[in-house]
């Protein structure tokens, strides 16, 4: 919602979404010649629906690992919930294009008066080792568009905004003037320069996603701080430190030692 809306997430959607439909298809073409050298006495039909079924599921099941990428980014903390909510994601992702392909190919044969057999839950680990594999370059391409696509709008856009959501109210301010946001239940509460502190139903991880390119840095479980806006670190005797962002204060766990080597750098 950076800018206004929600085009700037869904850009970077559509702009991974080739990339991750190339590297498939390539793939599976890959694949289908592969399976026709080392099979000649199957007929070629069989492995190229096979194989182009494959892709095309894939690539509309790619969505899940969306979804999982925008609750949970790659990259995000905490490293336990990012590993269960993408293993959670990654077996929603195989059972979608399993079931996906299996009735395409059922389909796709049926029309052709071709016999088919599969036997669809006795496979079911081994197309999940190998969707594992498709998962992991869709992710690494959304991880890789957040990157580019965020680090290009920072240099070519005009004042950039925010637009902080409660239900229909839209509270739209401009990104030098967050100071910090931090979770609060179900919600995350930004601190703005004027004083106020408007929520907004969302995790900290997806505001980090849009955030994060944008001169946001994670320094806590539960606290997301503008770079641009912190004017002292103070260490404390744990080893964790305090940042001050005007007449605010946000934690800095020894946790995450990237976060205060960035800030140090300024």
């Amino acid at each position: 919602m950076t800018n206004g809306d929600q085009s700037g997430t869904d850009r970077i959607f559509w702009r991974a979404l080739p990339l991750f439909a190339a590297a498939i298809f390539t793939l599976n073409t890959i694949n289908t010649f592969t399976a026709i050298q080392d099979r000649p006495d199957v007929p070629w039909i069989y492995p190229a629906v096979s194989q182009a079924t494959s892709a095309i599921t894939a690539v509309a099941s790619i969505w899940i690992a969306w979804l999982a990428y925008r609750i949970a980014p790659v990259d995000g903390r905490p490293r336990w919930r990012v590993l269960m909510v993408h293993t959670l994601a990654l077996l929603a992702f195989s059972v979608f294009h399993v079931v996906g392909f299996y009735y395409l190919r059922m389909l796709t044969f049926g029309l052709l008066d071709l016999p088919y057999e599969y036997n669809l839950s006795g496979r079911f680990i081994y197309e999940l080792r190998k969707d594992a594999f498709g998962y992991v370059v869709g992710t690494t391409a959304f991880w890789g568009m957040t990157r580019l696509y965020g680090q290009a709008r920072s240099t070519t856009d005009g004042p950039a905004t925010f637009d902080i959501r409660d239900g229909a109210r839209v509270t739209r301010v401009a990104l030098a003037d967050i100071l910090a946001v931090s979770s609060a239940g179900n919600y995350v509460e930004f601190a703005l320069v004027d004083g106020r502190k408007p929520l907004m139903r969302s995790s900290l991880s997806a505001v980090e996603a849009e955030l994060g390119p944008r001169g946001f840095v994670r320094t806590h479980r539960s606290w997301l701080v503008n770079v641009a806006r912190v004017t002292e670190l103070r260490p404390e005797k744990s080893g964790d430190y305090s940042v001050a962002l005007g007449p605010v204060e946000a934690p800095l766990s020894r946790r995450f030692p990237e976060a205060l080597a960035r800030l140090r750098a300024g």
